[in-house]
């Protein structure tokens, strides 16, 4: 072996050695390093319950507002009131039918009257500024009888308008409540209901109700 060979041989197992030192620590170190930063856990999005919204149907003497984008000769009209017909006039289309529609459906037939023979794309919007009064009336063996509203842009059972009246008294006759009605064409019509079996689950019907709809709670006969 040469001498230069046998003379480097050490010198190169030492210099092995640092370095070998040098990065054991400098691992150490990187490892430090890496448990002093905060632990971060990824969570998944926290689920949202769906909007709810119940769509008001519109309802004679409603006060509306009915605006077009950019369109002031259109907007200048100001609020509008429901007929009893369930009409409204408004520039350049006249008279609109919104019987049965909901704010949301009436505002998209408006879209659709003035976008075809008028505008171009128009950006309508409208607005119940004013509901009209929405009454039922809840008789007999309740806590208390009377004139129940309907909630604003909600509807309203059978059950719930009960509720709002006081609930049942001790001596209701749930089995035979009765329900009269006045339709469109001005024929009254009563129905007799088991609001014992709508309290308790067995029945799917809910009963809703229309304006002055006249619900009566009986009493037992003892």
């Amino acid at each position: 072996m040469s001498p230069f060979v046998f003379f480097l041989s050490p010198m190169i197992f030492r210099l092995l050695h640092q370095f070998a030192r040098a990065a054991f620590i400098a691992s150490l170190g990187t490892l430090a390093a890496a448990a002093a930063q905060p632990t971060t856990t990824s969570k998944p999005d926290t689920p949202k319950p769906e909007a709810t919204k119940v769509d008001y149907v519109l309802q004679p003497s409603d006060l509306i507002r009915v605006q077009v984008f950019q369109e002031d000769d259109i907007n200048k009209q100001g609020d509008v009131r429901i007929s009893q017909e369930y009409t409204v006039s408004l520039p350049l289309i006249g008279s609109v039918d919104l019987k049965g529609k909901t704010a949301h459906q009436a505002e998209e037939l408006i879209r659709s009257l003035y976008d075809r023979d008028y505008l171009v794309n128009p950006q309508v919007s409208l607005i119940v500024m004013e509901y009209a009064p929405r009454n039922v009336f809840v008789f007999g063996a309740v806590g208390a009888p009377g004139v129940v509203p309907f909630p604003r842009e909600q509807g309203l059972t059978l059950l719930d308008a009960i509720s709002r009246a006081g609930s049942f008294n001790r001596l209701a006759d749930k089995k035979n409540v009765t329900l009269k009605r006045t339709n469109a064409d001005g024929k009254t019509v009563t129905v007799k209901i088991n609001a014992e079996s709508l309290s308790k689950g067995d029945s799917t019907e809910t009963w809703p109700l229309q304006p002055n709809d006249v619900i009566t709670v009986p009493e037992n006969i003892l």
